[in-house]
């Protein structure tokens, strides 16, 4: 589950900086730079991607500007493993792991009232079925209050 991110890693022309370009955005419009884990604070997807970044220890800053990621690359390290990291980023279930089964069961309805009046006969009750109970009460409650004003 889950979609995996097109991903093409180009060289930049100074040496230890990769720049990674996305098939989709990551900070709109805005330039996002990460210095450390600690600045990768909170859910937004180029946080996240920052902070699974540095997690691999090779990585001395990330920047985010729309679909373009920088990583500058620290001194001995290359940019082998990245581009996979950045490729499955929105990747929910990796193979292998076995997805949670979920029972379906009915949701449970209130019983539905009968109509107190019976007056509209055995096409109410077949709708009645599909009324929630408290609103079926309130209508018969509100035809008793106006047959008794009428007379």
């Amino acid at each position: 589950m889950g979609q995996l991110v097109g991903v093409v890693e180009k060289p930049s022309s100074t040496p230890g900086v990769v720049r990674f370009e996305l098939n989709r955005s990551l900070s709109g419009m805005g330039h996002e730079s990460f210095t450390s884990v600690l600045d990768a604070i909170g859910p937004r997807p180029s946080a996240s991607l920052a902070r699974e970044l540095f997690a691999t220890g090779r990585v001395a800053g990330v920047h985010v500007y729309g679909n373009v990621v920088t990583v500058d690359i620290e001194k001995g390290y290359d940019s082998s493993g990245m581009s996979e990291i950045v490729e499955e980023m929105y990747r929910y279930w990796k193979p292998g792991v076995e997805p949670p089964e979920f029972e379906d069961l009915p949701a449970e309805e209130p019983a539905a009232v009968e109509s107190g009046g019976g007056e509209v006969g055995e096409a109410m009750s077949a709708a009645a079925k599909l009324v929630p109970a408290h609103l079926l009460e309130r209508g018969r409650a509100a035809r008793e209050r106006w047959n008794a004003k009428q007379g």
